[in-house]
């Protein structure tokens, strides 16, 4: 038994790598690619703004439908590992073509490129949701479940840091290697998506499901989809917490290259500061099963929310030039959000028990198609506040930080640090008040499930 947990815990980990490098890419840097590599015109960009923030939203609607196709979904390999399997085949291909330049302009390029997008968000919410639902069939046990979730983020940041920290030094070197910026971008989405490609077939083939549900067969009509979402209080509530908190954690992101580029004025300490933050959300996660044991979810929450608040305090007041205090922000924010990460995560996970509880039917992909939902519309959001910014604080025309007005930057760092505080203090005050799965509740809730016949002992 414990070899198969040991195997679960490493097999579904390493699926994350490749696939949060191919998010990252995409989500972080598809607009400075745009913008900085391939020099949209501002009229260009304003359409591209508006198919992104369009192709998002369409996505996140679109995936409670996917989570329901795959609860639905019967084969003799599972429900998941077959859309994990479409999504490792097509996701790949139209990453790289997004990052391709095929020297269009105008009209032209704006139609193919709301193609492409659109495919991309199909493809990756395929795998994303079939991926990320597995979970709670792995394990019932708060603190296995904690084990595989950790893991499974450490190798997820490994995958997005690896981007962070190495889009500008790697594509530099690329393209001169390949003749151009563009090739740069174009051979590094390649590389990027054949990890992601390994790392899903490595789950595919590496985990093995527990059985512990005695009704996961039950088949769901598409005429209670609504009702699942609706009627299950508690994962509403989660949405609405981590709704808040990844707009404003996205848009802080988002802005990072642009600040080292025009604030801080090297965009080659961008890399380094990434480094930084990447270890200090890494280490937040490695760190967290110790916490786990002396503290409860709430108190952990509230501990990571006040690291991050001081974290943002600090790097707004910081001086523009001095990286000493803006690193020490990095840690303390990014501390503080591998927690709430892990934590968001396992919240989504209690929520799926909590409705089997409630409404007498399991729906894991349903309900864990909140959380690509939640990024997406997240991303729409914090990406549409970025290039919105961007275009009209000047920073958009301007060659380097000695071209930007004083006014453009504070508009961009109020943008940046002030508006996610206040999307974090929603957040918590949501799930302060209205997220009532405790330790005491959930053992009730597996409890109840056993005396129904629906849930084995693990």
């Amino acid at each position: 038994m414990e070899n198969n947990l040991i195997r679960n815990r490493v097999t579904f980990g390493l699926g994350t790598i490749g696939r949060d490098m191919v998010y990252a890419i995409v989500s972080m840097f598809l607009i400075f690619y745009l913008t900085d590599v391939i020099n949209l015109s501002t009229s260009t960009m304003w359409w591209i703004t508006g198919i992104i923030f369009a192709a998002r939203i369409f996505d996140a609607l679109t995936d409670p439908l996917m989570g329901f196709i795959v609860d639905n979904t019967r084969s003799r390999w599972g429900k998941f590992k077959p859309w994990l399997t479409v999504g490792a085949i097509t996701s790949p291909i139209f990453t790289v073509l997004l990052f391709t330049d095929f020297g269009l302009q105008g009209s032209a390029y704006i139609i193919t490129f709301a193609i492409f997008y659109f495919m991309w968000g199909i493809s990756y919410t395929t795998h994303d949701i079939s991926f990320w639902s597995m979970l709670p069939s792995l394990s019932i046990n708060p603190k296995e479940r904690e084990k595989i979730g950790a893991l499974a983020r450490i190798c997820a940041n490994v995958g997005l840091f690896f981007v962070v920290v190495g889009i500008v030094p790697i594509t530099a070197l690329l393209g001169q290697k390949f003749g151009s910026p563009q090739s740069g971008y174009f051979v590094f989405s390649i590389c990027i998506t054949v990890f992601m490609a390994m790392g899903l077939c490595i789950t595919i083939f590496g985990v093995k499901e527990t059985g512990i549900v005695l009704n996961k067969n039950q088949s769901t009509p598409i005429r209670e989809l609504i009702n699942i979402l609706t009627k299950n209080d508690q994962l509403l509530f989660t949405a609405i917490a981590l709704s808040l908190f990844m707009i404003g954690y996205i848009t802080t992101t988002s802005f990072g290259l642009y600040y080292f580029k025009y604030a801080y004025g090297n965009e080659g300490m961008f890399s380094v500061f990434s480094a930084i933050l990447g270890v200090s959300q890494l280490t937040g996660l490695a760190v967290f099963p110790l916490f786990s044991k002396k503290f409860d979810r709430k108190t952990l929450y509230t501990g990571a929310i006040i690291s991050m608040t001081l974290g943002y305090l600090l790097f707004f007041f910081a001086p523009v030039t001095t990286m000493l205090y803006i690193g020490i922000a990095g840690v303390l924010i990014f501390f503080g959000q591998a927690f709430i990460q892990l934590l968001m995560t396992m919240f989504l996970a209690d929520t799926v028990d909590y409705g089997h509880w409630k409404l007498g039917k399991r729906n894991d992909s349903i309900t864990f198609s909140i959380q690509p939902l939640i990024y997406k519309l997240g991303g729409a959001i914090g990406t549409g506040i970025v290039a919105a910014i961007i275009i009209i604080s000047g920073i958009k025309e301007a060659d380097s930080a000695a071209d930007v007005t004083p006014e453009g930057l504070l508009m961009m760092k109020a943008a940046m640090l002030l508006f996610p505080l206040l999307c974090f203090a929603g957040s918590y005050f949501i799930y302060r008040m209205k997220f009532k799965i405790d330790s005491k509740f959930y053992a009730q809730i597996l409890s109840d499930l056993r005396e129904r016949g629906e849930l084995a002992e693990e």
